[in-house]
């Protein structure tokens, strides 16, 4: 029996074609700046975003920690992020413990922050206060189910920053996606913000891979900080290869996973006691609230691991399916097949 995997698009393999680019990609030490494959991915992203320059790194979270790190403030300063962040709840306190941040999360329901809402949370001068020095915005939105945070919107926080002083992060593992569901350039997502981070295996399908984007000079300094956090890297090239093989040949056709989600959404969205958050899903995100069904999450996942389908749990009463590269049209009939058998048979 096949194993459908929709635990996340992080789980995708090398094709055969991506393998052949990383076994021919000329490599050099990139540490010393001398990796011309690196180069080659860096100046590509770069101009992906109409930003100067970029930086190869080993993972989004390393991504993200960076460009915080890397953007002048104080320990004590504080982020303010909405309450359902990536950054506040999958990066293991690494603001706080690296770049001695304090979190602001603000309320940010459907994963959309509120610019009103970031505007009021900016902190007057107060000896008792601690500093706003930087805004985060995560698009699109994991925990939100893949939802895409309008452009408008980025465009207005983007503007508070500049107003105020304040940096701008766009935390953008997966903005990859909101271009491919808009067909908004990629330059346009990240404009007027002071750093950005995307990742190459999610979504695009590369095995290991980010890169943190922003000016010369910011990006000057974010590789001394990569460098303070272990993240120096030597001949991988190997690696940047598989990820512009990823750009050229998997953002193109993004759709597709799109496509699938909302096939696997609406397949299921009949069944009594299956709420999708949201309905119907933005990208290629599927979250399923299962509170009404007389499942548990575990008891729900061991079911379908059975019937040879991977999902993963998402909060006390979720589930989530992400679509990606690695499954067909045949694999989300499967997979479809797999939880009606499931939560139908509850009834």
């Amino acid at each position: 029996m096949k194993t459908i995997d929709l635990r996340s698009d992080t789980v995708t393999r090398p094709t055969p074609e991506m393998r052949a680019a990383m076994m021919d990609a000329p490599v050099g030490d990139d540490v010393f700046e001398g990796d011309p494959t690196v180069k080659a991915l860096e100046a590509k992203v770069a101009a992906l975003f109409e930003k100067e320059a970029a930086l190869f790194v080993a993972s989004g979270t390393m991504g993200n920690q960076i460009s915080l790190y890397t953007h002048e403030h104080h320990r004590g300063d504080e982020l303010i992020c909405d309450d359902e962040a990536h950054i506040d709840w999958y990066e293991v306190g690494a603001a706080a413990a690296l770049s001695g941040l304090q979190l602001r999360p603000i309320a940010a329901p459907g994963g959309i922050p509120d610019p009103e809402r970031i505007a009021a949370a900016i902190r007057p001068p107060n000896i008792h206060h601690p500093v706003t020095s930087i805004i985060a915005v995560e698009n699109t939105h994991n925990r939100a189910g893949g939802v895409v945070v309008p452009l408008e919107i980025m465009r207005l926080i983007a503007a508070l920053g500049l107003e105020n002083g304040i940096k701008t992060h766009l935390d953008g593992a997966r903005i990859w996606n909101a271009a491919a569901a808009t067909g908004v350039p990629l330059s346009e997502w990240g404009r007027g913000f002071d750093s950005i981070s995307v990742c190459f295996s999610k979504g695009l399908g590369a095995p290991v891979g980010s890169a943190v984007i922003g000016t010369k000079d910011f990006i000057t300094r974010a590789r001394r900080t990569r460098k303070l956090f272990g993240g120096g890297m030597r001949q991988v090239g190997i690696l940047a290869a598989a990820c512009i093989w990823a750009i050229d040949h998997q953002l193109p056709r993004m759709a597709d996973d799109h496509r699938r989600a909302t096939t696997l959404a609406t397949s299921i969205a009949d069944i009594p006691g299956i709420a999708l958050v949201p309905d119907p899903p933005p990208t290629n995100i599927v979250v399923m609230d299962i509170a009404k069904t007389g499942l548990t999450p575990d008891q729900a996942l061991g079911q379908l691991a059975k019937r040879g389908a991977l999902l993963t749990p998402f909060g006390p009463t979720r589930i989530r399916a992400v679509t990606h590269r690695d499954v067909d049209d045949t694999d989300i009939e499967t997979a479809i097949g797999a939880i009606r058998e499931v939560f139908v048979k509850q009834k």
